[in-house]
């Protein structure tokens, strides 16, 4: 009875110390030059000591509300028009003062890596763009990356809002900075961007429970990953336990990469190419690739640029026996920065760990390679030596792999990255995902809305603007007519707009075969700029390529009708239509013969003479999509035989 009566004593003292202590607290994203959204009404919240009340001064008014039993206080600020800068000061029993605020749009920006790509991984092909970066007025939060696979949370670990100014820009999302910019130079406002993404992610992992609740065996997932003693038997990010490091290159007496160490035993291999086409049968592990590189004196005692096209999966690449760059999975284009005092003239030492996982490991085709520095360049294609340092046993056989990713686990992002900022009053949504759904195209089709009306019923603003970027070609050519799951994924991301105040920027034309993170990002923020100009501005612009309504057939002939045809139907390179697929009821497509008349696309092939579907740009990557708008916008990819 005294231990009972001891331990209340000592609650009730920790309690009462917490309340005459607790000084207000604002959350991660409330801060210093913090972009609000204008012409609305602005949530402000936070923590304090319960029951303490709480003032914010803005333009010489001040706003009051008195926290509850928890702590917990929220404020409402009125419409305000666009500017600033403002100061909000916040008094309890301490003061908070935040300085350069702005009003303008603010733009809550979402998806998984193609999202996620910073201006600075394109620094190559937006090298003017970033060095001519001026707009203070443009500013992001970067959400940080974390997961919850509990229950939502009420705040972020940490934040700041920057500008687009100078180096500042290089972190910000490519694809949003210029959607942002696109924006700013229309309207002369603030633009604000909440940049919550995540490379590798699927869609159920931003979507809240609630919003998952209809899907059955996803909802089962969430109440398993509640299990703490389940969660306990992975490692901090969900995997098991790292496999004990076997590679015979960081083991040996003198590791591979060393100046002084003697290569025994090495083959060659061309570099770019992957090992199983070179003679390397069905390794999963690591290999390494070495080259003696001739630099030039004139590329010395200045900072040179390393290119390594893309590797699959991931890499180390040494030089001198010095550590460069490292990326630790296979779709960023490799750029290292090499100091100033490495290169040497004459010989240098190349080295390049290589390690992979699944299917074909080794250097992507078609990509540069090369070593440059001022105006001299070194091409780094061609005969390399490799030696394999480690083969990985296959999953499940003790090789170490397995486990769950916290972050793919459904609900775990919205939990600990959308939730925290679902009281921050916003514009709209931008969304850049599907890749990681590829191969689910049924259940995406219902995700979707899922996420779109989860979203909105969150943030509690009514029928927010939701823009979204349709997946662009990727992967190998197929020149005969085929079956897609990239093009299953697109068509569900069509679906979409059926949902109410939607908008979708097609990007078929902006991908690269070989690279999952096209390096064009202009393009794709610029149209969901186009989207947001008539969806959340209403702006009379022709914002969207050509989509697909419906067909009528005339005889051996297949007559197709679309929306947003802008001022008429081209094709981008003045040749026929390209890409267009005819079937009877067989469902046996071949090529069709197509051509536009008016606002309309006819399809016929001679072999076809009762066609009953159609189909355009069909594929992971199609050959000869060139259907536009005359204001060019590509069209979307459809199907008919549903």
């Amino acid at each position: 009875m005294k231990l009972r009566i001891a331990a209340f004593t000592v609650i009730v003292t920790m309690l009462f110390a917490f309340q005459s202590t607790a000084q207000i607290k604002l959350p991660a994203i409330i801060k210093d030059s913090m972009i609000l959204q204008r012409d609305a009404n602005v949530n402000i919240w936070g923590w304090s000591s319960p029951n303490e009340k709480v003032i914010l001064k803005f333009k010489n008014k001040k706003f009051a509300t008195k926290a509850d039993s928890k702590g917990n206080w929220k404020l409402t600020l009125p419409p305000t028009p666009a500017g600033g800068p403002y100061t909000l000061e916040f008094t309890g029993k301490n003061k908070i003062t935040l300085n350069d605020i702005l009003f303008g749009d603010v733009w809550f920006c979402s998806g998984q890596s193609n999202m996620v790509h910073q201006l600075n991984i394109h620094d190559v092909r937006y090298a003017k763009e970033i060095a001519d970066a001026n707009f203070p007025e443009i500013r992001q939060f970067w959400v940080p990356n974390v997961t919850n696979l509990q229950a939502p949370q009420n705040d972020l670990p940490s934040g700041n809002w920057a500008p687009a100014v100078g180096e500042q820009v290089r972190p910000f999302s490519a694809v949003a900075y210029f959607f942002a910019k696109r924006i700013y130079e229309e309207y002369h406002i603030p633009i604000g961007i909440i940049n919550a993404s995540v490379g590798g992610t699927p869609i159920e992992a931003w979507v809240s429970e609630d919003g998952l609740k209809n899907f059955t065996s996803i909802s089962s997932i969430i109440q398993k990953n509640k299990d703490t003693a389940y969660l306990n038997s992975f490692g901090r990010n969900g995997t098991f336990k790292p496999r004990q490091q076997t590679d015979q290159g960081l083991l040996s007496s003198k590791k591979w990469f060393s100046v002084d160490y003697n290569p025994t035993g090495w083959r060659t291999i061309n570099i770019p190419g992957y090992w199983e086409d070179q003679g390397i049968k069905d390794l999963n592990g690591v290999v390494w690739y070495r080259k003696i590189v001739d630099i030039p004196a004139s590329m010395t005692g200045k900072q040179a640029k390393v290119f390594l096209g893309r590797i699959v999966d991931a890499d180390e690449l040494y030089i001198n026996g010095k550590l460069v760059g490292s990326t630790t999975y296979q779709y960023p284009q490799r750029r290292y920065t090499v100091p100033a005092d490495l290169l040497k003239a004459g010989k240098n030492i190349f080295v390049v760990r290589v390690t992979n996982t699944a299917g074909k490991g080794g250097f992507v085709p078609d990509k540069p390679y090369c070593v440059f520095a001022g105006s001299d360049t070194v091409d780094l294609k061609g005969t390399w030596q490799y030696k394999v340092g480690d083969v990985f046993q296959p999953f499940g056989r003790g090789g170490g792999f397995g486990g769950i990713s916290f972050q793919n686990q459904p609900a775990a992002l919205y939990n600990a990255m959308v939730a925290p900022v679902i009281n921050f009053t916003i514009k709209g949504f931008c969304w850049y995902q599907g890749e990681s759904n590829a191969g689910k195209a049924n259940e995406y089709a219902q995700l979707m809305p899922s996420l779109i009306n989860d979203w909105r019923a969150k943030w509690n603003e009514g029928n927010l603007p939701f823009l979204s970027v349709q997946l662009p070609n990727f992967m190998d050519y197929n020149y005969l007519p085929s079956e897609s799951g990239w093009a299953e994924l697109r068509e569900a991301q069509l679906k979409s707009l059926q949902v109410s105040n939607t908008a979708m920027a097609v990007t078929i034309d902006l991908g690269e075969w070989n690279d999952i993170h096209p390096d064009n990002k202009k393009d794709v923020g610029e149209r969901l700029a186009l989207a947001a100009l008539k969806l959340a501005y209403h702006k009379d612009i022709v914002y969207s390529g050509p989509i697909f309504q419906n067909t009528v057939t005339e005889g051996n002939k297949i007559i197709i009708n679309f929306s947003n045809t802008g001022s008429g139907l081209i094709t981008n390179d003045n040749e026929e239509p390209g890409d267009f697929a005819i079937a009877g009821a067989d469902k046996k497509f071949v090529w069709a013969k197509a051509k536009i008349e008016g606002d309309k696309v006819v399809v016929w092939n001679e072999n076809v003479p009762n066609p009953v579907y159609v189909r355009y740009a069909w594929a992971d990557n199609p050959v000869h999509p060139n259907l536009y708008n005359k204001e060019g916008l590509p069209a979307s990819p459809f199907r008919t035989d549903k």
